[in-house]
């Protein structure tokens, strides 16, 4: 992020706009939406400009413009043709330590104005640091038909009725529920044109707000990218109070959770568990007795070797609201990345998904049963079982040629892919490094890696 968004409070404040041209009109056009005390200072001023000193509490003046005219106002927009100009009211803004804007010279700006879209006190503003204006104004129009005008009146409702709920609800995160409830209607625009049932369903609400229990969201957070999370994953993350989150989440899903959330790391890697199995559900249990909406965030899918049939258990006996959001599986999501498809008329018509990681740390298989012709076996979690794995399935008369790919950080862009066989894999592991978290595929499905691979 170059440049960190603040929204400025003007109202009353002096504003100096230098400048008396269409670019110093569109300009002082949308500050005066803030209510500011504008000063213009230009040697001619078009039309327009003349036209909005008559209807707004604008000062003009009509002169060339020296320095010495930098008093000390709170902003000071430079909208001159005059480039040299330009340059000297942006070095004595700066001197004197007064944020400057040079419009389309973001060099000279010590602040820059994003592209606006506005409904009343609704703002939403979009910037690319100079660095894209043609797609700064693309999203703009998209935000534009997304918004509806009616949101101006829902916003000042709610400005309306926000000492009300304050007053009613102490704590401050079942206010946001309240908040979240309220706006989340269908049809909000008949609602707006009945004030009869808008009301009735604002004390409804508020009435039902004594319940302290909270809900958990057990969501699956895909194999690593980000965009093959779900939208209502995405969803969910964002309304979250807490987030109980593990391992195998990538970073970059991560930083898509609410900002104010508090974070709580579980853990959860093979040895290494920062909280058991049974502390992770209490700690669930604990944040939504205390009336917080809790994400119990999980890479892959929850419930593929997931252990999210023990943890919505655990939630049932205690009475506790939950929704479960399915993820891309690491099998799906990995394997597709890697170029090699899990079945193929050709090579697989079956394909079983096994775990390298058990409770006593003993693999134990029907072994014959995964030998069978024209199948795919796919492990999770299999990286540091794997020599165990290829010797069982050896013994057990797999043949040593049988090809095996092995996939680290599978989706992302530090994905390596190692393919090999039965008979070499293992050593192919150890030389090339590879880390967890990695996913093993097993059959003559892998043969297709090398004319399928496309992601690089």
């Amino acid at each position: 992020m170059d440049n960190f968004p603040i929204f400025l409070d003007i109202k009353n404040k002096p504003v100096l706009v230098i400048g008396g041209g269409g670019i110093a009109y569109r300009k002082i056009k949308l500050l005066i939406k803030s209510k500011p005390n504008i000063k213009v200072v230009a040697k001619s001023f078009c039309e327009e400009i003349l036209d909005l000193q008559d209807k707004h509490s604008i000062e003009i003046i009509q002169k060339d413009f020296h320095l010495n005219d930098i008093e000390y106002p709170m902003i000071i927009i430079a909208a001159t043709n005059n480039k040299s100009l330009n340059k000297q009211i942006s070095q004595e803004g700066m001197k004197k330590k007064i944020p400057v804007n040079v419009v389309d010279q973001p060099s000279l700006c010590t602040f820059t104005m994003g592209s606006i879209v506005e409904r009343g006190s609704l703002v939403v503003s979009i910037s690319s640091s100079g660095k894209a204006p043609v797609l700064v104004r693309s999203l703009r129009e998209k935000i534009e038909m997304i918004i509806p005008d009616y949101y101006k009146d829902l916003v000042d409702l709610a400005g309306d009725l926000r000492a009300k709920v304050k007053k009613a609800i102490k704590m401050s995160n079942k206010r946001r529920i309240f908040w979240e409830k309220f706006f989340d209607v269908e049809n909000i625009q008949s609602f707006l044109k009945q004030n009869k049932t808008l009301t009735k369903k604002f004390n409804a609400l508020l009435k039902s707000m004594k319940d302290n229990t909270g809900e958990v969201y057990l969501v699956g957070a895909g194999p690593g990218e980000r965009d093959l999370l779900t939208i209502r994953a995405l969803h969910l993350m964002q309304k979250c109070d807490v987030c109980i989150y593990d391992n195998l989440v990538s970073d970059e899903v991560i930083e898509l959770v609410r900002r104010d959330a508090d974070m709580i790391f579980a853990g959860k890697k093979r040895d290494q568990h920062t909280f058991s199995q049974e502390k992770i559900n209490d700690l669930i249990v604990k944040y939504a007795k205390q009336g917080k909406k809790v994400l119990r965030l999980k890479g892959g899918d929850p419930f593929i070797f997931g252990r999210g049939g023990e943890e919505i258990t655990s939630l049932m006996s205690h009475k506790i609201n939950f929704q479960v959001v399915p993820g891309i599986s690491a099998a799906n999501g990995v394997s597709a990345y890697a170029g090699i498809p899990l079945t193929h008329r050709d090579y697989a018509q079956s394909c079983l998904f096994l775990t390298g990681h058990f409770k006593d740390g003993k693999i134990d298989f029907d072994w014959p049963k995964l030998i069978t012709k024209k199948q795919t076996l796919v492990i999770y979690m299999g990286l540091l079982s794997l020599p165990d794995f290829i010797k069982a399935l050896v013994e057990h008369g797999q043949k040593k040629i049988m090809p095996v790919a092995v996939i680290e950080s599978g989706t992302t862009h530090a994905q390596r892919v190692i393919v090999g066989d039965m008979g070499n894999i293992t050593n192919k592991v150890i030389r090339s490094k590879i880390k967890s978290p990695a996913l093993v595929i097993i059959g003559e499905v892998v043969k297709l890696r090398e004319q399928l691979k496309w992601f690089k």
